[in-house]
């Protein structure tokens, strides 16, 4: 695994940046819109109310960017090539002791769903994950609910598994089900050489 962190992305339309404190406010204020959160947070919902109220979150926030270029971390800020606007985030952490084997996570604000900019960022991450860092598997999940979520994945060419796990999300009440899915480096270079890019 090749440790590099989060080089600069770019692609068609958008700009993938390694994080600074400048664009964590707008971050965490579309992260705050309870059609991101419901399906994206799973702290434990005894912090909700700490995560509502900026004044504190502000401090977690500039903690984190100490670590924004560590060259193990491997998180973005998504911009619009157009105007330069954020308009949400992609990463992909650690997923257990295997550190080749990561977990990958995004949110978009919702103004901005359905345009494909979801796909194309992660598409990007992705390629940028297996070509460049060079790790080899991807084992993440998506709530059954949360369509949006798991046809990305499935257009990507993840495989859903057999197995669903339930998870207990921040801002939910009750327990979600889950789907779980793989990419392996292999298939995905096979699905990237089929697509011809």
């Amino acid at each position: 695994m090749n440790y590099i962190g989060s080089e600069t992305i770019e692609t068609e339309r958008l700009i993938l940046k390694a994080q600074t404190l400048e664009e964590q406010k707008r971050l965490w204020e579309i992260l705050m819109i309870p059609e991101v959160n419901k399906y994206y947070l799973t702290v434990p919902p005894k912090f909700k109310e700490k995560l509502l109220d900026w004044s504190k979150q502000e401090e977690f926030y500039k903690k984190n960017m100490k670590s924004a270029y560590n060259k193990d971390v491997f998180i973005w800020s998504i911009f619009l090539k157009e105007n330069g606007e954020c308009i949400g985030r992609i990463s992909c952490q650690e997923s257990g002791l295997d550190l080749s084997i990561r977990d990958v996570g995004w949110y978009i604000d919702p103004r901005y769903q359905g345009n494909g900019y979801g796909t194309e960022a992660a598409y990007a991450m992705i390629d940028y994950m297996f070509t460049k860092v060079n790790i080899n598997k991807i084992v993440t999940g998506a709530a059954i609910n949360n369509k949006a979520s798991w046809m990305i994945m499935e257009k990507l060419g993840f495989k859903r598994q057999d197995k669903t796990k339930i998870v207990q999300y921040t801002f939910l009440d009750e327990l979600t089900e889950d789907y779980s899915y793989t990419l392996d480096k292999e298939d995905w270079f096979t699905l990237k050489k089929n697509r011809g890019r």
